[in-house]
């Protein structure tokens, strides 16, 4: 297993409460599962725009809509950071 911690910033304050700090995810997790597991626990109908910024560990991976995947390691950051204007 490994634990990953999730950092939220930006626009989606009223989502912010019901998106997690940490995960515990399978060996072999990739951001993609990160990102189901976080969709998953949005609480009240929320969710968090296509346009959210991605990055892990400090590597930008694109948008939530459209980004690279990876596998994470024990320890990554998942950093979303949700556009304060446009997108």
């Amino acid at each position: 297993m490994l634990n990953v911690q999730i950092v939220f910033m930006g626009h989606r304050y009223d989502a912010a409460p019901s998106v997690p700090d940490r995960l515990c995810l399978r060996d072999g997790a990739t951001v993609d599962d990160a990102l189901k597991a976080i969709t998953e626990q949005l609480s009240g109908g929320n969710r968090i725009s296509a346009s959210c910024l991605v990055a892990v560990s400090g590597m930008h991976l694109g948008t939530l809509g459209d980004h690279r995947t990876r596998i994470l390691k024990d320890g990554d950051e998942v950093l979303l950071l949700a556009p304060v204007a446009g997108g």
